[in-house]
């Protein structure tokens, strides 16, 4: 039997056909199968914020949603390894929570906990992944990268508070205080829960106006990661999905024709493998310089695919997936979206 409270969730927000699709598409976590019909666990509700996230994705991702569909038909399914996210540590940010921080007062009622911190120096960035304390090798994770401006020129300095100085705040006080009392019960009725689903769902977007395109411009010359925030904002920059030889399937979509990258990431550690493909592109308005509005193409979001390997773990005397990341292996993803820009 399905979990109903997700599944009530999720056809509030998105519509029984989409919620047919995402349960039939996605992994779903066996701490789920238990459940009390109107009292939502900090599990079902991050599960469910997972599910309509992934499928906003496939929304602004053609290619992700043509394997979703591809591998669905031939019987397989999806696990959701992990999504990510981009945002910028930076105080002149508006009504919005610099870097990070406007995430983790999301993340951490609902059970996600830091698994790691990863400098991504190279493109002036620091990464972190939360997993989920209740299930983390069954609820997708969130790689969550905060980008710094000290690191760039005064002139990338001053683009990105032209930039990200409109921020709004997407949580109503209603939102943060039900975000409260989940973290300090575990739970919700599931009428408070069908009231914040929508409200944390939608943190993931672009919450400052239409860049100029001086101001683009600006940042793409030195960061095409900023660059990239300035015109999609908080959205996913990617959802994973977990596969057992991520080498046989880069080759099998490459010769698909799909836009693969050229070689699969590889960790230090020899367990986690990564490749993706090249980011979708999208067409986004901009401020000219005389006021009007104009539209021109960019990368957008893109899908990825990672292989974990076991680890033996000392502690436990078990097995374990190596839900762990790499620093090497997120700088060469991340180069998804500069290919396009």
């Amino acid at each position: 039997m399905r979990n109903s409270n997700v599944e009530h969730m999720l056809s509030t927000l998105l519509g029984a056909r989409k919620t047919e699709a995402l349960f039939s598409t996605l992994n779903f976590p066996s701490i789920l199968e238990d459940w009390e019909f109107g009292t939502v666990t900090r599990a079902e509700l991050a599960q469910a914020m997972n599910m309509a996230l992934f499928e906003d994705l496939l929304e602004r991702s053609p290619n992700g949603r043509a394997y979703t569909s591809d591998a669905v038909a031939l019987g397989g399914a999806v696990h959701f390894d992990h999504g990510a996210l981009r945002t910028v540590r930076w105080p002149h940010n508006g009504a919005l929570p610099p870097g990070e921080a406007a995430f983790t007062r999301i993340l951490r009622p609902l059970g996600f906990r830091l698994n790691g911190r990863y400098p991504l120096d190279k493109l002036g960035m620091t990464g972190r992944a939360y997993a989920h304390e209740d299930a983390p090798d069954e609820i997708a994770q969130f790689f969550v990268s905060e980008l710094h401006p000290e690191r760039f020129s005064a002139a990338f300095q001053q683009a990105v508070t032209n930039v990200v100085g409109s921020s709004r705040d997407p949580l109503t006080p209603l939102a943060i205080a039900q975000l409260s009392e989940l973290e300090r019960d575990g739970s919700l009725s599931l009428e408070a829960a069908r009231e914040l689903l929508p409200v944390i769902v939608g943190a993931f977007a672009r919450q400052h106006d239409v860049p100029s395109v001086s101001d683009y411009e600006t940042l793409l010359r030195e960061s095409a990661e900023m660059a990239w925030i300035s015109t999609e904002g908080n959205a996913f920059n990617h959802a994973t999905d977990r596969v057992e030889d991520v080498f046989r399937l880069s080759d099998d979509e490459k010769a698909k024709g799909r836009p693969m990258k050229s070689e699969v990431e590889r960790s230090r550690s020899g367990r986690v493998f990564q490749t993706a493909y090249r980011a979708d592109t999208v067409e986004r308005e901009f401020r000219a310089a005389d006021g009007q509005r104009v539209t021109r193409q960019v990368p957008g979001s893109f899908y990825e695919f990672i292989t974990r390997k076991r680890t033996f773990d000392q502690a436990s005397r078990r097995w374990q997936i190596d839900l762990r990341f790499d620093a090497g292996n997120a700088t060469g993803i991340f180069k998804m979206t500069a290919n396009a820009a």
